[in-house]
């Protein structure tokens, strides 16, 4: 009885002083809840840690007040990627305000891409605390408006040394905006119009909205860490095949970029039910990593 009774009064100890850490059932990896700060504001997020992670990630969101990515979490985190996801400024348990499409306002400014940047540079931070090998490589991992925040994360954090961008534009704001305006959520827009007459509008259609333009190829241009988008050819948000154009120059510049084009598919070429997008950027990871860690070796 009494050796029972200390056994049970010791695992209810260890879960008052861990009540962070979970268990998952599979075991492949434990799942911890952690906060930080970032300009000012306190964000909730979740780190999921394998036994021995070769590679570590920050999943950056889209435009939408989006909560933690966990299932594409556990995803990665079963193929030996740490990952830390977090709740968006201003959603779930995150502190701050979300700004965006889904409360009518507008949500790629400049003043927002570097703030939510920031925040994806505090979330490095905080994953490299718990990461007892210090030497493993750390990259972000995002989703169509993170095409302009992590290059301007990753211009910011030395950290940063790798990213893989699903269905990221590489024009400007306002030419997103144009050409997301001209399709208007059409999904035969494809069946019914050209490239060249979708690239004209985008070109020269008048602004709904009046803000100083970011450019992603600003800090693109600036960077020399390996980078790997992901596009859905029909995708009616951004216009992957100029995205594309734009990705030939910087990699005829010796930029170390690539990217894969799924015929069938739209904007969400990290969430359809196709799994193989997510399945190529695993093995780039596992590729890219890999040289990272050999490249240090040599030096």
């Amino acid at each position: 009885m009494n050796i029972s009774f200390f056994s049970n009064l010791f695992l209810w100890l260890l879960f008052i002083t861990l009540p962070e850490t979970v268990f998952c059932q599979s075991a492949d990896f434990i799942i911890q809840d952690v906060k930080f700060e970032s300009q000012g504001v306190t964000l909730a997020g979740s780190i999921l840690k394998p036994k021995n992670p070769f590679a570590a990630v920050v999943i950056v969101h889209g435009s939408d007040p989006v909560k933690r990515e966990m299932e594409f979490a556990k995803r990665l985190a079963k193929e030996g990627i740490a990952v830390l996801t977090y709740d968006k400024r201003g959603v779930g348990e995150s502190g701050g305000v979300y700004v965006g499409p889904s409360v009518g306002t507008n949500n790629i400014d400049t003043t927002n891409l570097n703030l939510l940047s920031s925040d994806a540079n505090e979330a490095v931070k905080i994953l490299r605390t718990y990461l007892k090998d210090k030497k493993i490589p750390i990259g972000l991992v995002g989703f169509s408006q993170a095409g302009w925040i992590i290059p301007i994360a990753a211009s910011k954090n030395p950290q940063i040394e790798f990213m893989v961008l699903f269905s990221c534009p590489t024009i400007t704001t306002l030419e997103q905006l144009r050409f997301q305006f001209y399709t208007n959520g059409n999904n035969n827009f494809w069946e019914n119009h050209t490239e060249s007459d979708a690239r004209e509008h985008t070109k020269n259609d008048p602004d709904r909205y009046q803000f100083v333009a970011t450019d992603p190829k600003n800090s693109l241009n600036t960077l020399s860490i390996p980078g790997i988008w992901l596009f859905g050819e029909k995708d009616i948000q951004i216009p992957v095949k100029w995205c594309m154009e734009q990705l030939n120059t910087l990699k005829a510049q010796g930029k170390p970029f690539e990217y894969t084009l799924f015929s069938k598919l739209g904007h969400n070429t990290a969430f359809d039910n196709d799994r193989v997008p997510v399945d190529i950027s695993i093995q780039w990871i596992k590729q890219k990593t890999f040289n990272i860690k050999k490249s240090k070796v040599s030096k």
